[in-house]
């Protein structure tokens, strides 16, 4: 049996033959293992990074929290793509040899890796232009939902039902885009409220403003405000507007929290909610008999 120095050396033979070229650079298995290695251990570090940043070094200066989150995603991309480069020149590969590689792969991206690419840039476009952040309330198509992840492909979206909805990026540079806290929080919302002919305007306006006062949802500034929209067919329309920065994810829970303080104050103040009124006439035909065709109804 040989000795185990002679067994290691044959090892390290083996490791140490080249298995590839790369122009004038050969690869062995033991460098292409000490690149895959330290490629993992550069990802690892700038996700780490990447954490430290958006949920230490930067929680002082830079109070929003997608500002931080697309820093640290920004830093985290270029430490991996320069950790990259970087690993490939030490391990003695001559880049200008990979031109013909990138040739080809960017023919075959114009046929079949397109979306991914349009989505890849798309992704840039959003961490730097910022048009969403993590954290935004958005609107795109029928989807509503709070942006919780913003990655280099796609952004997921998480709605009232806590559904996660992964969507391209691409979606969010070519569609049109709802944002409903892009540059703060507060949002305003409106309640549509009619009355009886009977009612006064002004205390009906009164009572309005002392429910928005009143609820713990609402904001003191702006200040809430009553417009009288309308003379309906039945009813005198008005419009209570409100703002709100805890409702955002939830308007409608917040519309049905008024609508039933609105109905308890009326009803404790005597203002009457209409219903549709129709009045039917009817007429007899000359020879005295009642005939469908000769019914009328007016509104």
């Amino acid at each position: 049996m040989p000795p185990i120095t002679e067994q290691i050396t044959r090892v390290w033979n083996v490791l140490s033959t080249p298995l590839l070229s790369i122009g004038q650079s050969e690869l062995s298995f033991w460098k292409i293992l000490a690149i895959i290695i330290t490629l993992a251990i550069i990802v690892g570090g700038a996700k780490s990074l990447k954490r430290l940043v958006t949920g230490k070094l930067l929680e002082q200066t830079v109070h929003d929290e997608g500002t931080r989150v697309a820093l640290g995603t920004i830093l985290q991309y270029l430490l991996v793509f320069f950790g990259f480069l970087i690993v490939l020149q030490s391990a003695g590969i001559d880049l200008s040899t990979l031109t013909v590689l990138s040739g080809t792969i960017g023919l075959g991206i114009g046929f079949g890796l397109q979306n991914i690419v349009d989505n890849f840039f798309s992704g840039l476009i959003i961490l730097l232009e910022r048009p969403v952040k993590v954290g935004d309330r958005i609107e795109i198509g029928a989807i509503n939902g709070d942006v919780t992840r913003i990655a280099i492909r796609s952004t997921t979206i998480r709605t009232n039902e806590n559904i996660n909805i992964i969507v391209p990026n691409s979606e969010f540079v070519s569609n049109q885009v709802i944002n409903w806290s892009h540059t703060d929080r507060n949002v305003r919302i409106a309640i549509p409220v009619g009355v009886s002919y009977t009612s006064d305007p002004t205390q009906v306006r009164d009572i309005l403003l002392r429910v928005a006062e009143h609820h713990p949802a609402i904001l003191d500034h702006p200040v809430p405000d009553v417009i009288f929209l309308e003379f309906g067919e039945s009813s005198l329309n008005f419009e209570l507007r409100v703002w709100t920065r805890t409702h955002i994810q939830i308007p409608k829970i917040l519309r049905s929290e008024i609508n039933y303080r609105i109905f308890e104050a009326f009803r404790t103040n005597g203002v009457e909610i209409p219903y549709p009124q129709r009045d039917i006439h009817f007429r007899s035909s000359a020879a005295g008999v009642w005939n469908k065709d000769t019914v009328a109804i007016e509104k």
